[in-house]
């Protein structure tokens, strides 16, 4: 097993930022929708599916380099998540009535908080492997 680096504040709060932003930004887009309640339910729900793909994707494969055991069929499960949240939100984007423009937002917002959840994932990880001795002192 290696050692974690610590990450930078710099790259912690990008990560976290960019996190915010494209969460906030896709459900900002939601809420002022004109679309029905059953859609919004829709693009709700695969933004909660597809930000859990991710962080549960991003752990299989660290768990993986690490040398930490996981099943084939759980590491499958995890990709067959990931890109099925991602072919769902494309689906509903190209049968959707909205303007080109909306379509490009929501897309962006979306695959923004995806790749934002796994560095956000990684940050936690590896924060959290850092030995005690390595930690500054709150004091």
């Amino acid at each position: 097993m290696t050692t974690a680096q610590r990450p930078t504040g710099a790259f912690v709060g990008a990560s976290w930022s960019a996190l915010l932003i494209g969460a906030c930004t896709y459900l900002a887009g939601l809420w002022n929708a004109t679309m029905q309640l059953n859609e919004k339910g829709y693009y709700l729900t695969l933004l909660l599916y597809g930000l859990f793909a991710a962080i549960s994707l991003q752990k299989t494969v660290r768990d993986r380099s690490e040398g930490i055991a996981v099943t084939k069929l759980y590491a499958g499960l995890c990709w067959v998540s990931l890109i099925s949240s991602v072919l769902l939100l494309s689906v509903g984007l190209w049968n959707a009535t909205l303007a080109p423009s909306e379509k490009g937002f929501y897309a962006m917002s979306y695959l923004l908080s995806l790749f934002a959840v796994v560095a956000v994932q990684k940050n936690v990880r590896d924060l959290a492997a850092i030995p005690e001795t390595m930690k500054p002192d709150p004091s």
